[in-house]
């Protein structure tokens, strides 16, 4: 399939993109709101000839926002552009970066839609965040000269085996891009099979290495458990929970609670539109539950905390002893593990990793990583790790000691972005 085809069957697919949009504004209303910027209509004003960024939702906007701000530091004269795809992400960019970044959302890939964005943006380099790869995008900002970097790449090998069967489609649009700055060298392997130009494939690494944590936030972290009288409770926090795994780990709480009657669970499902809903299961199990976002007092009694807040994942995570990071008990590929790493806490997490797992390789070789099948396993893990301190200890130490090795990629791919910025002095022309 090439990409006239391809444009083709997006144009014939059009009245079921639709019709999935309303579903998902059915159970999200804020799908519901700015439908016009998805095909290109009612775009807010944006100051051109500066950097576009995309992230497609809430995970690629946290791992952009140290790059943003490093371009935003390098740059003070260039507008930034940052667009994404879900109401999460787009909140997500608000709560991070207000005002001082444009956003809207990217338009659907449509030539005419993609060229109208372009046209609005004219950006002098387009960045656009691990796989998310629109050929007409791409297309488009090829025949404008804008270069296009693939930041924090990543390609597993079903995803390649999934781009291999479109070979028509997939060489030229990987063909078009400027730099493809990869987590690893079999990434780099899998997008040179594919078609992209050898002189354009970079191993940076991953830049989710190269956060850092504001000890302000532990501090708020350790005043709000004091105040919850918490100080000496066992806490622990699943994140980042999908459909099917919170009945998992809830069931692993009961466990914990035979064990440890004062263990308090923070839940955090990974949609905003299941919090009402775990909520409401959260309390149909019998937990004695409270919902962060309407600043209910947990107290003695409370046994599970519903982190139904948006921008607060590191916070909340700060509160634990210990972490689980969702999405990998079903098979979802699972989650940022070096958030809670970067935090200092024992990491559990499911089998399911395959969009992590060369992060979660090294975390499992360090000894960082517990991983485990069902709530049997996740609440003997938990248990150990408040049992034995220094196995705790030892998983935390390990964690940083994987992140502190691998920073530096951040840097690299800034440097790699400068190169392009410098070979694209002036904006495209209209």
């Amino acid at each position: 399939m090439n990409r006239t085809l391809y444009t083709l069957l997006f144009h014939l697919g059009l009245p079921l993109v639709i019709l999935r949009l309303l579903w998902r504004a059915w159970r999200a209303p804020a799908y519901a709101r700015r439908i016009g910027e998805r095909f290109a209509i009612g775009l807010p004003p944006l100051e051109p000839g500066g950097i576009w960024l995309h992230a497609v939702s809430v995970g690629e906007s946290i791992a952009a926002a140290p790059l943003i701000r490093e371009l935003m530091a390098r740059h003070p004269d260039l507008p930034i552009t940052v667009t994404c795809m879900t109401p999460t992400g787009s909140e997500r960019i608000r709560a991070l970066f207000g005002d001082r970044v444009q956003h809207c959302y990217l338009p659907y890939d449509l030539p005419w839609a993609a060229a109208r964005f372009l046209e609005r943006a004219r950006p002098r380099l387009a960045v656009v965040m691990e796989t998310e790869l629109w050929p007409n995008h791409i297309h488009q900002c090829a025949r404008r000269g804008i270069p296009v970097a693939l930041a924090n790449a990543r390609l597993s090998e079903r995803s390649a085996r999934g781009y291999a069967r479109f070979a028509r489609l997939t060489a030229p649009m990987l063909g078009e891009l400027s730099l493809i700055a990869v987590q690893t060298a079999a990434e780099a392997e899998r997008f040179l099979a594919l078609g992209a130009r050898s002189e354009c494939v970079e191993i940076t690494g991953s830049i989710k290495f190269d956060l850092t944590i504001d000890p302000a936030l532990l501090a708020r972290a350790s005043e709000l458990r004091t105040q919850w009288d918490a100080v000496q409770r066992p806490v622990w926090i699943a994140a980042s929970t999908h459909a099917g795994e919170d009945e998992i780990v809830l069931a692993a709480h009961w466990r914990l609670l035979e064990r440890h009657p004062q263990a308090l669970l923070i839940l955090v499902p990974r949609h905003p539109e299941r919090f009402a809903a775990m909520a409401e299961l959260c309390r149909q199990q019998g937990f004695a539950t409270v919902r962060r976002s309407q600043g209910e007092d947990v107290t003695a009694h409370t046994q599970v905390l519903l982190g139904d807040t948006m921008g607060e994942l590191l916070f909340l995570y700060a509160l634990a002893d210990i972490a689980f990071v969702g999405g990998s008990l079903v098979p979802n590929g699972g989650h940022n593990l070096l958030e809670p790493a970067a935090l200092g806490k024992p990491v559990l997490s499911g089998p399911h990793l395959f969009n992590f797992l060369e992060i979660s390789a090294q975390l499992r070789a360090a000894g960082a990583l517990l991983e485990v099948a069902d709530a049997a396993e996740l609440a003997d893990g938990v248990d150990r790790l408040w049992r034995e301190p220094v196995s705790a200890e030892r998983m935390r130490a390990a964690g940083l000691t994987v992140l502190k090795a691998n920073q530096g990629a951040l840097q690299r791919l800034l440097a790699a972005l400068a190169r392009l910025l410098a070979d694209r002095a002036e904006p495209p022309p209209r």
